[in-house]
């Protein structure tokens, strides 16, 4: 028996690097997956590969369309929605007073404002199916700050607050709303250029000096959807490698002397 065995489960951001690894967890745990996002063909490779517990619903998460339609799908494929992982961001980096208008407002529409929406559509289905969970991925830069990286990090502050908020309203629902904190992780977002090379430098800094997979954060995100986390809601969920704890010390390990 999986922890969703024949649940449905709706993965925004879900045809490539953490989100596919979540679709995949999902479906290991006998879930029915809806893969949402913009990248088609990544997405329906992913679905083919997944065979008949996972089809794609092409979702702009800034939408509030593409969100009707694809809880829509999910409902018409599977049946109610029990769980839903906001997982689709971006980055871009730069300093505030160089950051353009419009580069703010799409990070803020697809991070925060996506999320808000993506709650808004679900919450209809999820109570049609006696409640549910919904996962929010935010970040470490949601619970401190990274220069040139004030729209990401707003969004995912941001993110942090609307998991909260959104907690204490659908609690009666039994719907839980908690919000995972990912470090740096191996996906696509974090290989361009710029990104590698904040990467490259916060991981030197590091207590667990290396970069996450991203099944080492999809564990997280199935058990904080599970019946396991039953008794969790508005909760942060960390999984940094020591990001918060600050950087580590840079020494030599020092020998141990036997007298």
């Amino acid at each position: 028996m999986g922890r969703f065995d024949n649940r449905a489960v709706i993965v925004a951001g879900g045809s490539r690097g953490m989100g596919a690894s979540h679709a995949r967890g999902f479906v290991a745990e006998g879930a029915n997956v809806v893969i949402a996002d913009v990248l088609e063909q990544e997405g329906r490779t992913l679905a083919d590969e997944l065979g008949d517990h996972a089809i794609f619903s092409r979702l702009d998460v800034t939408s509030d369309r593409d969100w009707a339609a694809t809880v829509a799908a999910a409902e018409d494929s599977f049946g109610p929605v029990s769980v839903l992982v906001n997982n689709a961001g971006i980055v871009r980096f730069g300093p505030i007073a160089e950051t353009e208008p419009a580069v703010w407002r799409q990070v803020i529409d697809i991070n925060l404002t996506g999320t808000y929406l993506g709650i808004r559509a679900i919450v209809p289905s999820m109570r049609k199916a006696g409640g549910g969970a919904i996962v929010n991925i935010s970040s470490a830069g949601g619970m401190m700050a990274y220069p040139n990286n004030a729209a990401y990090v707003a969004s995912k502050w941001g993110a942090r607050g609307l998991t909260k908020t959104a907690a204490l309203e659908l609690g009666r629902d039994n719907i839980r709303v908690n919000s995972v904190h990912p470090g740096p992780v191996r996906t696509p977002m974090t290989a361009g250029p710029d990104a590698a090379a904040a990467v490259a430098a916060e991981v030197r800094r590091l207590a667990i000096a290396r970069v996450a997979e991203p099944d080492e954060i999809t564990r997280l995100v199935l058990f904080v959807a599970s019946d396991e986390a039953s008794f969790s809601t508005g909760s942060e969920f960390i999984v940094d490698g020591g990001v918060l704890l600050g950087p580590a010390p840079q020494y030599e390990r020092a020998e141990t002397v036997v007298a």
